[in-house]
């Protein structure tokens, strides 16, 4: 109940007796955690409105499930726990509807990748309201009335609230410890508050975030159970430094897994750090292989020594893999060259001659080495020539405006149908065939850019810009 740094000693209640005591102390760590955030809503004290941060909250909603056998429910947050909390009332057969403040599901991952998953929600029924927030809760004899921020007006049986955590604080500032920008326990490399005998760890602290060098607060379980095993060290006189934590996470979402590690674009694009992207989708496993499925994978670098600085992959099998990889070469400090010469285990059934991490890092290096150039799409200006070199018949079920067709195997046979004057931007279904077309180009004497992933990435782009 609270800490008394001057002598050493903290205040207990027994809770099933309601007495108290003090309980002295050398070294204190505190583990408190974090609290699901209740944004300033009314009506969120409505027994129909829930929180889901532990297992007698789950209690909760499955018993309110079985006695009320809800139809609807709105998941307000698509964060973790929110897209989580979507899949499984949708797999109990719930209507399930999200809103979500931000114009993404996802925060984590950047606008294009999200809309992979954005998609799928749509495949499986649930209805996504993005870019719109809650007014206020009114709880009528049965279900619930939603007033949006936008106005509108919806009604559903119940409401799970997972509008993100913040870091439980109030003992640490109660006893006068310091709190950071973040709003989370300030510490140094050996996990220690401003009292250098408590100690802090976990969804509670703000870390120093591995790739920017700037305080911030990462609430996910592996870094907190390392931070507590390095606490034990350091109280055992062993001295570890905490390096940082890089954000590594993953998260199911019906047939689709997305992860990420590292800055995202949204980081770094308010920092000074020169960075390039590259985007590609290749296949979980070899291709001949029954099973394989399309991974979207992009890859943050920065210029011009190659240092990863983020990934993420949205797909089915295999991201959990990939991932995990891309992690370990950003906390090696490795570069996208580096990437090229992994040796990672190959089977058809499990992946390909050339892993999608060696790919990533052959098309990062790539750009850094200028075998090619490449451009986004997000930075085609109008008026600008594209060449998309997919066969006409790819070509017909959907292409970027104004666009002009000629498929890869012909170009060499009609060069003079191209602008030598003008950069021709390629364009082909994945970026592959595009990416030999600007080779066979500059060899001609033509100046190309690769526009990075293809039209899959165009179609990403194209619907949240």
């Amino acid at each position: 109940m609270g800490i008394n740094r001057e002598n050493k000693e903290v205040e207990v209640v027994e809770l099933a007796t309601g007495s108290k005591y003090f309980e002295p102390y050398d070294k204190l760590i505190l583990s408190p955690g974090a609290e699901p955030a209740r944004p300033a809503i009314a009506g969120t004290d409505s027994d129909r409105v829930f929180t889901l941060r532990n297992v007698a909250d789950m209690d909760r909603i499955v018993e309110f499930i079985r006695t009320q056998n809800p139809r609807s429910a709105l998941v307000i947050g698509a964060g973790y726990i929110g897209l989580e909390m979507a899949e499984s009332l949708s797999a109990r057969g719930l209507s399930v509807e999200i809103v979500e403040m931000l114009d993404q599901v996802m925060p984590g991952l950047d606008k294009e990748m999200a809309w992979f998953l954005e998609q799928h929600l749509i495949e499986h029924g649930v209805a996504l309201r993005l870019g719109d927030g809650v007014n206020c809760f009114v709880q009528n004899s049965s279900s619930l009335n939603v007033t949006l921020n936008s106005g509108e007006e919806l009604n559903c049986d119940f409401a799970m609230l997972a509008a993100g955590v913040r870091p439980k604080v109030k003992l640490a500032r109660e006893a006068g410890l310091e709190i950071g920008g973040q709003g989370g326990i300030r510490i140094n490399e050996y996990l220690q508050t401003s009292d250098s005998d408590i100690y802090a760890i976990g969804d509670a602290v703000e870390v120093r975030d591995l790739v920017l060098g700037d305080a911030t607060l990462i609430p996910l379980a592996g870094p907190a159970n390392k931070q507590g095993r390095m606490v034990a060290d350091n109280i055992c006189g062993r001295k570890r430094t905490y390096n940082g934590t890089q954000g590594t996470a993953i998260v199911k979402l019906f047939d689709l897994t997305a992860a990420m590690t590292g800055a995202n674009e949204k980081a770094l694009g308010k920092t000074n750090i020169d960075y390039e992207k590259v985007y590609l989708h290749p296949a979980s496993h070899a291709g001949y292989y029954p099973g394989a499925e399309i991974m979207h994978i992009k890859l943050l670098f920065g210029k011009p020594e190659g240092r990863i600085l983020g990934a993420q992959i949205v797909g089915g099998d295999g991201v959990d893999k990939r991932i995990d990889v891309l992690a370990v070469a950003i906390r090696a400090g490795m570069s996208v060259v580096d990437l090229q010469e992994l040796e990672l285990a190959y089977a058809p059934a499990y992946g390909s001659g050339k892993d999608p991490v060696n790919m990533a890092g052959f098309a990062a290096a790539n750009v850094l080495d200028g075998t090619v150039k490449v451009r986004h799409f997000n930075e085609l200006e109008q008026g600008d020539f594209v060449l998309d070199v997919r066969t006409p018949a790819e070509f017909a079920k959907g292409a970027i405006p104004n666009a002009k067709n000629m498929p890869l195997g012909s170009i060499r046979n009609r060069l003079n149908e191209l602008p030598r004057e003008r950069t021709i931007n390629a364009c082909c279904g994945l970026g592959l065939r595009s990416y030999i077309a600007c080779r066979v180009l500059e060899q001609n004497g033509f100046d190309t850019r690769n526009l990075s992933g293809g039209y899959m990435t165009y179609r990403a782009m194209a619907n949240t810009t």
